[in-house]
């Protein structure tokens, strides 16, 4: 409670009104759905309320689907999907129904709010339960490395994925490249034998690749894996370290891309789009497999993050916590959460959505197995899985990755070095940590 309290007063000192006023509604519309839930009969049926944001609307109609199967193979256990808007706009939500002790029993989230959630007492440690699973063995172990904090298992994985480098295979082969790049200096360079000027008023009308623009997680999310590639981390000793030599040389990286003029800069904050790779202004992006690319008529295709020091993605999954209700739902919501990590519910899932599977033997049935084939370009995403690194789900992990991404935004708009950045965002962490 005194940290909700902290976050409203920070959100009141801030002068953001109207997101006081949304918390304030929030709360209200919480506290009133709460005393009206009380009031329904259980008729010997568990229900359980599920918040999820999933996007784009068919694959919430694939997980819909899925959790229209478990009910219909429990009786005595009912969930109800709800759609709570997308994720970002969901947060005051979710922090109110905390506080109104209205919390939905299951919440699709993502990773890196896990340590706001403990330190709030909202959601359930798993560790005894997914230790007795038999299903256990059957999950990817790094897909379960950003859901603990303190050596706690705190969600499950929905699903799991890693992010590449797209690419046009006809502009490569105009431009004579003939093999794709593996490290970070041959990337760079057919970054510049892309950069083509057609009309020669040093204005370039094909880049190499687009990077995106923005301090959002997006931003921090993309550039994640050359950080990962440099044997980079963001914490220290429990601490921000953002100021170090690996992440300043990730850095470095996309700060010569854009000086050598190599890189075009996506609109602000939707560097997910993908525009300018579809039309051929840029020819290579930096993205996953859930991407339109691949359901475009465009040629493409896929290789995994060029190396640094060591090969490296970074993960990007979505996540399942049990919020801390009544010991009955509790258990209940365990039973939905082990039929999300069963190898039919992610066969299923997986083929649905092109997201990966966090089942081995999902994976290795003859099912997934033959969606493979028909898309050989995802293959490059399972073969990375194994290098596949995780942001940190600090507590802070928010005020972290904000001030990181403002620094990538600075670097990108040519304001700043990406040295001089980092030590500016790293100044701005250790004000807050010190006020903490």
């Amino acid at each position: 409670m005194a940290n909700f309290k902290s976050y409203f007063n920070q959100v009141i000192n801030s002068g953001n009104r109207f997101l006081m006023i949304g918390l304030i509604c929030c709360l209200c519309l919480v506290l009133t759905s709460s005393c009206q839930t009380t009031l329904l009969p259980k008729n010997n049926v568990i229900h359980l309320t599920l918040w999820q944001g999933i996007n784009p609307p068919i694959n919430r109609d694939v997980f819909n689907k899925l959790v229209n199967k478990f009910n219909q193979q429990h009786s005595d256990i009912q969930v109800n999907s709800i759609f709570a808007g997308g994720l970002d706009q969901q947060l005051p939500k979710v922090l109110t129904s905390v506080v109104g002790n209205s919390s939905p029993d299951i919440l699709y989230f993502y990773p890196q709010l896990t340590g706001q959630f403990v330190e709030l007492g909202a959601v359930v440690p798993l560790d005894d339960w997914f230790d007795q699973l038999p299903v256990k063995s059957e999950v990817i172990p790094n897909a379960l490395d950003e859901l603990k904090l303190d050596d706690h298992l705190w969600s499950i994985p929905l699903y799991t994925s890693n992010i590449g480098i797209f690419y046009r295979p006809d502009l490569f082969k105009k431009a004579g490249i003939t093999e794709t790049p593996k490290t970070w200096a041959e990337f760079r360079q057919v970054a510049k034998k892309l950069t083509i000027d057609k009309n020669g008023d040093k204005q370039p009308e094909q880049y190499g690749i687009v990077l995106p623009l923005g301090k959002g997680e997006w931003t921090v999310f993309s550039w994640f894996p050359f950080l990962l590639s440099a044997e980079g981390e963001l914490i220290s000793n429990n601490l921000p370290d953002l100021n170090n030599p690996k992440a300043i040389s990730a850095l470095e990286l996309w700060e010569n891309l854009i000086k050598d003029g190599s890189a075009a800069l996506s609109p602000p904050e939707r560097g997910y789009e993908e525009d300018a790779f579809l039309t051929g202004r840029a020819a290579m992006q930096i993205t996953g497999p859930w991407t339109y690319i691949t359901k475009s008529q465009v040629d493409f295709g896929v290789f995994p993050i060029p190396a640094n020091i060591t090969p490296a993605t970074v993960i990007g999954a979505g996540n399942l916590y049990v919020m801390k209700t009544t010991s009955e739902k509790e258990k209940a919501a365990l039973k939905f959460l082990e039929f999300v990590l069963s190898a039919e519910f992610q066969t299923e899932w997986s083929i649905g959505t092109g997201f990966l599977p966090v089942n081995i033997k999902s994976i290795q049935s003859q099912e997934y197995q033959t969606y493979l084939q028909s898309k050989p370009w995802l293959k490059v995403f399972v073969e990375q899985m194994p290098v596949a690194g995780s942001r940190p789900i600090v507590a802070g992990y928010n005020r972290i990755s904000d001030s990181l991404g403002r620094a990538i935004e600075a670097t990108l708009l040519g304001k700043s070095s990406a040295k001089a950045a980092l030590e500016e965002a790293q100044k701005r962490l250790d004000v807050i940590w010190a006020q903490n």
